[in-house]
């Protein structure tokens, strides 16, 4: 994998704290920018954060791999100076195919549930 970190990424404030083949873990500080019009975190960030650790664990064994789809679900209202983790692992590993699962933690607490499905650019045989 070539960069760890990508403009949007770092725009966001996001860091990258593990990267290993079907893993990653992303991290960052929610800032008063990006809270909601309620006063908590907004679900685009919540789900930037899940994508980046998505990309990261799919394209960590060099084959690149782009999202065909993904799914969000939000669990608990995240507030301004929370620092949030987002754990990928791999679930399943194909040929063209594979899916992942991030959970977005508050330390211990899981505030939301990312899964993906990435095609494989796998080089003809």
């Amino acid at each position: 994998m070539r960069a760890t970190i990508d403009p949007y990424m770092q725009l966001l404030g996001l860091q990258t704290r593990l990267l290993e083949p079907g893993r990653a873990v992303v991290t960052a500080q929610v800032k008063p920018e990006h809270l909601n019009i309620h006063g908590n975190c907004h679900g685009g960030f919540l789900y930037s954060l899940a994508d980046a650790a998505f990309a990261l664990a799919s394209n960590s064994h060099g084959t690149p791999a782009v999202a065909l789809t993904t799914q969000m679900q939000y669990f608990k209202a995240v507030k301004a100076g929370e620092h949030l983790e987002a754990h990928a692992s791999e679930e399943n590993l194909g040929q063209r195919t594979a899916t992942y699962r991030i959970e977005i933690r508050n330390q211990e607490r899981v505030v939301a549930l990312f899964t993906g499905t990435v095609f494989r650019f796998v080089a003809e045989r």
